[in-house]
């Protein structure tokens, strides 16, 4: 746990920020999938219309990345995604490690990170990625399914591109050169 420590750049409040909100967003993401797969069965029934057109939950299958990209490459494909997203998680790590961000940047992070964990599971467990919700708005119709940890990478990967690179804490006053 020494990599974690406020010595090394993060400080345990922020730390803690990062790690409670990825395993609440892996939690929730799992859990999500466990009960539209076990309890829903959506599966066998394919979909159900919850408060239709706006929040449906319509099954898929999703082998490849974004908008099933690259699904037809199989079981080599599944290996490469998952080593991808583990590398993301942790070059994301590292990155905040070094920046030394303020707490809103840690909580991007923990949901890129818990996002992507969920998603690896699903392709180990599985062999593909769990999609269900789809969402449709104001004559737009959306055919795309996705997932809680899809949401969080995306609002993870937004939060940081906003919140990134700010230091939470001042920079060191310069110093002036006496003459």
């Amino acid at each position: 746990m020494r990599w974690f420590s406020p010595i090394n750049g993060i400080s345990g409040t922020r730390m803690r920020a990062l790690s409670i909100t990825a395993v609440i967003v892996f939690l929730l993401d799992q859990l999500s999938k466990l009960g539209v797969i076990r309890l829903l069965s959506l599966p066998e029934r394919g979909e159900i219309d919850v408060i239709d057109p706006f929040i449906n939950f319509r099954w898929a299958e999703n082998r490849g990345v974004n908008f099933g990209l690259f699904a037809n490459n199989g079981e080599l494909m599944r290996w490469v995604l998952i080593a991808v997203a583990v590398a993301i998680s942790a070059w994301v790590l590292i990155w905040l490690k070094r920046e030394r961000p303020g707490k809103w940047s840690m909580i991007a992070g923990g949901l890129l990170i818990g996002g992507a964990l969920g998603n690896v599971v699903d392709r180990i467990a599985y062999g593909y990625v769990a999609d269900f919700l789809t969402m449709s708005c104001c004559g737009l119709e959306n055919p795309y399914s996705f997932n809680i940890a899809d949401i969080a990478i995306f609002a993870g990967a937004i939060g940081l591109v906003l919140f990134g690179g700010k230091s939470g804490k001042s920079p060191p006053p310069k110093r002036r050169k006496t003459p």
